[in-house]
């Protein structure tokens, strides 16, 4: 049984990742040349080619793809072998705020890449209302925050957006001549605010049907078929159904969802997570970056 090389499969990833050999010959520090060589060298290693030429440029075989994968894992292995031998002392602690309405999403995609990033963490998860978290976030109880709430007080980098729709029961029987039954957060809620506004606006009437602190109960209440409610999509279960204009309901804008970092956080590991989603955010998507 042979073994792979570290150096040629960190060189590897870095060519997958940036898709050519000159800009993985800058990220890993060596010459264009040198990776070629490096490149030949794994080749023979696993006993097939692994790029093929296209034009001026080379791309990845069936098989380069195929191992591509297992690198990824055989490297992040490797880094939390020698990051957990070289640790000393207690586990770090990181105390990560959520809301409700992405905890199921965003957050366990952000978990599973702080547990890539180190293999010895503890970690402390507040899921909460967005208002609440920005203020934990304010009296340093909090190291990250995922939040619904535009703040340029601290370093932020804007994940995504969500449709904010109108949401009632699959079987609930919706009424346009009468006043909107509204399943709401209390008044600390910018999905309470802006679904109030859009209906004063269009000049619906609407009535207060069932308030709730948590959306595990506005959850509930909307399955019990009490109401309607305005949240982003994320709320959808196959129990539930979409109003729209065609029901008589206006127009909901989208809700972004943003990423905090404590400003006086001296964690590396959270450091290193918030600036890839920064690389990220900027290269695959619109400007990301708070204040831009």
């Amino acid at each position: 049984m042979r073994n792979l090389d570290i150096d040629l499969l960190r060189t590897f990833v870095a060519i997958a990742q940036h898709e050519t050999f000159a800009a993985a010959a800058t990220r890993v520090g060596r010459t264009q040349s040198a990776i070629t060589q490096q490149m030949q060298r794994l080749e023979q290693e696993m006993g097939c080619p692994l790029f093929e030429k296209q034009g001026r440029q080379k791309t990845m075989t069936t098989d380069g793809v195929r191992l591509v994968a297992y690198a990824n894992k055989i490297l992040a292995l490797n880094d939390q072998a020698v990051q957990v031998m070289q640790t000393r002392g207690p586990a770090e602690k990181l105390r990560i705020g959520s809301p409700h309405d992405v905890a199921e999403s965003i957050l366990p995609s952000m978990l599973r890449r702080l547990s890539k990033l180190s293999a010895e963490l503890q970690l402390e998860i507040n899921v909460g209302r967005s208002p609440h978290l920005m203020d934990a976030l304010r009296d340093n109880e909090l190291d990250l925050a995922i939040s619904t709430r535009y703040d340029e007080g601290f370093p932020g980098i804007k994940l995504r957006t969500s449709p904010m729709v109108w949401i009632c029961a699959d079987d609930f029987i919706f009424n346009s001549s009468a006043p909107v039954p509204l399943v709401m957060a209390d008044e600390l809620s910018l999905f309470r605010r802006l679904s109030i506004e859009r209906l004063n606006a269009a000049g619906i009437a609407w009535r207060t049907s069932f308030i709730s602190p948590t959306l595990t109960g506005i959850k509930a209440a909307i399955s019990a078929g009490l109401g309607v409610t305005a949240r982003t999509t994320e709320l959808l279960d196959a129990n539930m159904r979409v109003l729209s204009e065609a029901d008589g309901l206006p127009r909901l804008p989208d809700v972004a969802f943003y990423l905090y970092v404590q400003p006086t956080c001296t964690s590396q590991v959270l450091r290193e997570l918030f600036e890839s989603t920064e690389h990220i955010a900027t290269r695959f998507g619109p400007p990301f970056l708070i204040g831009e």
